[in-house]
């Protein structure tokens, strides 16, 4: 708690909530209550993950509550798959609702109720204008919007209002219009729309309803009538928080909320557009809403993104006014920073080629007890087997001497990772000039990778025994895009695919160890990076996904 209370120290919310419930406060002696309002409309990305440690973070910091609330006012792209998948994200993140579960349909009565309350109290009106015709009478800075039903008697609104309840009028017909100020330098205020005719069925009432609310007009009443204290919203919605005070101040709702408004998250060499991230999926760019490429927090997990690793990272960027955008790598740097503690040790060959050891005994095998995790001695030690054949990375050999070059060439020694010391004595290749076999001599005195002598040896190589492996499929996964904004001007997002965002290799040599491992198991393949065993790896079958490279792109200002 005191390292959190430390991390927000500086956070504008945080001390405008500590304002609000001191002594003399707007809300003093009331339990901080705040809300995460998604829209089920598609899946949960990491700006939403900023937004639900922003909003159940806050409540957490307070001993409050927050409620998960479902804000189903538009049912054109709403459903019941994302509405599960919404709830699966945030519960692994780790954060709770208990019984503060919601829909804003469950509202939809009481909704109506406050709007005919504005009509009756000649603050709103029905309105004829077309979609078209409204946004020609908008108006500009030095003219104000124009409506002819503006002066509508009330009483012909209220009948008006509850014939397009009752779906008399086909759909844009009519608009109901809050009455506010036709005048106003925030077209927000300019007799916005608060209701419309829409013949769409909804996921949960069904076609019990064919006007729906706006969403200026339900998100106030939504958060007043479950109690919120302090309505957490991101930068957009700064303009519209007129809107919402109005609405608040002029119904005869049970509570008073304060929206509060702060920076959403932008991450470079990706989009976050929810249209952009629904395109990529239904236009076959990526493999669906999980795709290991995709911002999701579905796609992130399946990656081997932690829910620590998340967490940290939005606690670490901050809260702020003032949009920017975050390095990718940063979001990286946070996971190795998490995996670098937890992550099993493991040897896998990615691009294998046969290492033979010409005068170590054939048949003989040898047992070497290697750590877990050097970061955790808890985590204990685990059995591998060592004999004459093994396999190595490819690379890790060449046949003539380069500068700099430390690992396998004819004449040069290397260390194999907790085995032996090795000596290249040359290689065999194939009918095509490619290597398919390396040799090397063993001496016998440097078991554990020990140099009695003091010799010194400037290369560690991993390996993987030939007679003591199994298969596994490795995809190497990268950016999606190659440009770092790729939908900002009049750029098209879709040029900018990355067409080696996935690498996929086959029949790669790993311990037979991780043949046991469970989704959602990370391990970090000793020299190469932090990978995760996929959902549809199967013991015939293994698949990891590259999580990350060990590398670490993230510079530190």
């Amino acid at each position: 708690m005191a390292e959190e209370l430390e991390l927000a120290a500086g956070n504008f919310i945080y001390d405008f909530i500590t304002e609000d419930i001191a002594q003399g406060g707007k809300y003093e002696g009331k339990k901080v209550h705040t809300r995460f309002p998604p829209e089920p409309n598609g899946y949960l990305h990491i700006g939403h993950a900023k937004a639900i440690c922003v909003d159940f973070g806050m409540a957490e910091r307070f001993n409050g509550i927050c409620n998960l609330r479902m804000d189903d006012t538009n049912p054109t792209k709403e459903d019941v798959e994302y509405v599960d998948a919404i709830k699966e994200d945030i519960a692994w993140l780790g954060f709770h609702w208990d019984d503060r579960f919601y829909f804003a349909s469950e509202y939809f009565e009481q909704m109506y109720e406050y709007a005919v309350e504005l009509i009756k109290k000649g603050l709103a009106y029905v309105c004829e204008l077309t979609p078209e015709e409204m946004k020609a009478n908008r108006g500009d800075l030095t003219h104000p919007a124009v409506s002819p039903y503006r002066d509508r008697p009330i009483e012909e609104s209220l009948d008006l209002f509850e014939r397009m309840k009752n779906g008399e009028f086909e759909d844009g017909k009519m608009t109901l219009r809050a009455k506010i100020d036709l005048n106003s330098g925030n077209f927000n205020m300019r007799d916005p729309v608060i209701y419309r005719i829409n013949r769409i069925s909804h996921h949960r009432t069904g076609d019990t309803w064919c006007i729906y609310p706006m969403y200026d007009f339900a998100h106030p009443l939504e958060d007043a009538i479950e109690g919120i204290t302090h309505s957490l919203c991101t930068l957009e919605f700064e303009d519209h928080r007129p809107l919402y005070d109005w609405v608040i101040n002029n119904t005869s709702v049970p509570a008073i909320p304060r929206q509060i408004e702060f920076a959403r998250l932008g991450i470079n060499n990706t989009v976050m557009s929810k249209r952009k991230l629904r395109q990529l999926v239904e236009d076959k760019y990526v493999n669906g809403w999980d795709d290991p490429r995709m911002p999701t927090l579905c796609g992130l997990r399946r990656r081997g993104y932690t829910p620590e690793s998340i967490r940290n990272f939005c606690e670490r960027i901050g809260v702020s006014k003032v949009n920017s955008v975050v390095e990718y790598s940063f979001l990286e740097h946070c996971l190795r920073d998490d995996l670098n503690e937890k992550a099993q040790r493991v040897m896998v060959v990615l691009n294998p080629v046969k290492l033979i050891i010409t005068n170590y005994p054939e048949g003989m095998t040898e047992e070497f007890d290697v750590e877990n995790n050097p970061n955790r001695e808890e985590d204990g030690h685990r059995k591998i087997t060592f004999s004459r054949e093994c396999y190595i990375e490819a690379d890790d050999f060449i046949e003539e001497k380069v500068k700099g070059y430390n690992r396998l060439y004819p004449g040069n020694e290397v260390r194999l990772k907790s085995a032996y010391i090795v000596k290249c004595t040359g290689c065999k290749k194939d009918e095509n000039g490619k290597v398919i076999e390396v040799y090397a001599e063993y001496d016998p005195e440097t078991r554990g990778g020990n140099t009695p002598d003091g010799r010194k040896v400037r290369g560690t190589i991993h390996w993987v025994d030939a007679e003591n492996y199994v298969n596994a499929e490795v995809r190497l996964y990268d950016n999606l895009f190659t440009d770092p904004e790729p939908d900002t001007g009049d750029k098209n997002f879709l040029d900018y695919i990355n067409p080696t965002s996935l690498v996929i290799l086959k029949d790669c040599k790993a311990e037979k160890f991780v043949e046991s491992a469970k989704v959602p198991s990370n391990y970090q393949f000793m020299r190469l990076g932090y990978f995760c065993l996929d959902k549809d790896s199967t013991p015939e079958n293994l698949i990891f996904n590259r999580s990350v490279s060990l590398k670490d792109g993230f510079k530190k200002k």
